[in-house]
C-alpha cells in the first residue's frame, strides 16, 4: 500500500510512499489508491496533515497533468483511452513544511472497450461479418437489441439482403418474431425489399406468411406492393392466403398492386392462385377502379380478362367508367383515353350519358 509516516519524535520527515495500487479498470477509467499512517485530511494538527497530489507523467516531458488533488486516499481517473498505456505518480506534500516525496512511477493500460448494442448495429449497417462475430462471440450485447429507429439487427439484415448476415444472426438466437415501431418483422422487411434468399432462410427459421403488422398487412401485401414476382411466387407455394385483407383499409394483395405499381405478373401469380378480382376495400373500391384510376391499362385488361365486373359501384355510388371520367376531368382529355379504347366495358356511351 502507498504509506507517508512521520520518522518518530518530531523530526517530521516524510518517507517515499510505496507504489499506487490499481484498482478497477475498464475502457475508459483507472482506480488508484493509496494510504498514509500519519494524520490525515484538513481536521488533524497542522503539522500533520499530509496532502495528495496525483500525477499523469509523460516519459519525456514528465507531469501531463494534474489529476487530483486532496486528502483522500483514492481516484479515478476517467475519461481515458481504451487500450492505452497511462502512467502516475503520487505526490506527497506535508502542508506544515511543503516538503514533498513522490512515489514511483505507475505504468498502467486501460481495458479494451466491451461491444455495444450500438457497435452491433454498426456492424450489420456495414455487412461487416468478421466484426459481426467477434461482437455476437463475446456475450455481451443483446442479439435482438433495439436500435435508434426500433429495429433489431435481424431486421436491418434482412431489409438490405445481408443472407450471410442474416444466417450469424440467427445462429447467436436472433428472434424472426420481433417487431419495429411499425409492426413489420423481419420477413415482411425482406419482402418490402425483396431479397428471396433472406424470405427462405427466415421461413425455415420460424417467420410466418400468416404475421400482421400494426395496419394488418402480411408479407404478401408487401412483397405484392414491391412488385417482387419470386416472393409472391414462393409465398405462394408456400401454401399463404391471397385474399387475405388488411386491418385498416381492408385491401387485397391484389388491391395493393392496382394502387401502386399495377405489376401484372405479380397480379397474374395472384390471380392464379385464387385472387378474388372483384373484393373491395372499405370503401368498395375495386382493383379495377384503382387501376383504371392509376391509368394502369396492361392491369385493367388483366382483371378484366380474369373477370373483373365493371359495373360494380363503390360505396359512393361510381363505377370504373365514373372513376375514369372523373380522373379524365382533373388531369387532361386524353389522361385514360388509351384505357377506353382497349376496354369495351368503359364504354363511351356510358361516359356521354353520364
Amino acid at each position: 500500500m502507498a504509506t507517508a509516516t512521520l520518522n518518530a519524535g518530531n523530526a517530521e520527515c516524510l518517507v517515499t510512499p510505496a507504489p499506487l495500487v490499481v484498482g478497477k479498470v475498464s475502457h475508459c477509467s483507472i482506480e488508484l489508491r493509496w494510504k498514509s499512517e500519519g494524520t490525515e485530511g484538513r481536521t488533524g494538527r497542522p503539522e500533520h496533515r499530509i496532502r495528495y497530489r496525483l500525477e499523469e507523467i509523460e516519459p519525456e516531458t514528465g507531469i501531463k497533468g494534474i489529476i487530483y488533488v486532496g486528502y483522500g486516499t483514492c481516484h479515478v481517473v476517467q475519461g481515458l483511452e481504451a487500450e492505452s498505456v497511462y502512467k502516475f505518480r503520487l505526490k506527497v506534500i506535508r502542508e506544515s513544511s511543503w516538503e514533498c516525496v513522490f512515489s514511483s512511477v505507475l505504468c498502467v493500460s486501460t481495458a479494451r472497450e466491451q461491444p455495444s448494442g450500438r457497435n452491433l448495429h454498426q456492424v450489420v449497417s456495414s455487412n461487416d461479418e468478421k466484426e459481426l462475430i467477434k461482437i455476437l462471440q463475446s456475450g455481451t450485447v443483446n442479439v435482438n437489441g433495439m436500435g435508434s429507429i426500433k429495429n433489431t439487427p435481424l431486421m436491418v439484415a434482412a431489409q438490405n439482403g445481408f443472407s450471410r448476415l442474416v444466417c450469424v444472426l440467427l445462429e447467436h438466437g436472433a428472434d424472426v418474431k420481433m417487431r419495429d415501431s411499425d409492426g413489420k418483422d423481419s420477413l415482411m422487411l425482406a419482402c418490402c425489399a425483396g431479397h428471396l434468399d433472406v424470405v427462405k432462410t427466415l421461413l425455415k427459421s420460424g417467420a410466418s406468411w400468416r404475421s400482421r403488422d400494426a395496419g394488418g398487412c402480411t408479407p404478401l401485401h408487401w412483397a405484392a406492393e414491391g412488385g417482387h414476382v419470386s416472393i409472391v411466387e414462393y409465398l405462394i407455394q408456400d401454401g399463404c392466403e391471397v385474399n387475405v385483407r388488411d386491418w385498416l383499409c381492408r385491401r387485397t394483395p391484389l388491391m395493393r398492386v392496382a394502387e401502386v405499381s399495377g405489376n401484372t405478373a405479380v397480379a397474374s401469380l395472384l390471380i392464379h392462385a385464387g385472387a378474388d378480382v372483384n373484393i373491395g376495400d372499405q370503401n368498395g373500391k375495386t382493383p379495377l377502379m384503382a387501376a383504371v384510376v392509376m391509368n394502369h391499362e396492361a392491369l385493367v385488361k388483366l382483371l378484366l380478362d380474369s373477370g373483373a365486373d365493371c359495373d360494380m359501384k363503390d360505396k359512393f355510388g361510381s363505377c370504373a367508367a365514373k372513376w375514369a371520367l372523373a380522373c379524365e376531368r382533373q388531369v387532361n382529355e386524353n389522361y385514360f383515353m388509351n384505357i377506353f379504347a382497349c376496354i369495351d366495358y368503359l364504354r363511351l356511351t356510358y361516359l356521354y350519358r353520364v
